[in-house]
């Protein structure tokens, strides 16, 4: 189940297809340029350790950008986006919801 769960994490974040993407308020605040470099950097992400992603998912990552650690989050909701999704792996059951954040609003 892993291996399908992180092949679906990893389609989501390369393409932003298949679920939501939120900007917090630190992230959405900043020059529409620089907004557009977090979401490239978030896209090509691909250094998950063992100490970022512990179950092999690919639902979390952070890299620095300017001084400042950026963090993303891969949560995954029923399609009412109302309780935590029963099968992850399932996309008939799952709405991935990715949030893209400051480590200080983590």
């Amino acid at each position: 189940m892993t291996n399908a769960i992180q092949k679906l994490n990893d389609t989501f974040r390369k393409t932003f297809s298949g679920g939501r993407v939120m900007l917090t308020l630190g992230i959405n605040t900043k020059p529409s340029n620089e907004i557009a470099e977090i979401i490239r950097k978030v896209k090509q992400f691909n250094n998950f350790t063992t100490a970022n992603d512990p179950y092999e998912e690919h639902d979390f990552g952070s890299f620095d950008y300017k001084g400042q650690k950026i963090t993303f989050k891969i949560d995954y909701y029923d399609k009412s986006l109302r309780y935590l999704s029963n099968d992850p792996a399932d996309e008939s059951q799952t709405v991935r919801v990715m949030t893209i954040m400051t480590a200080a609003e983590y």
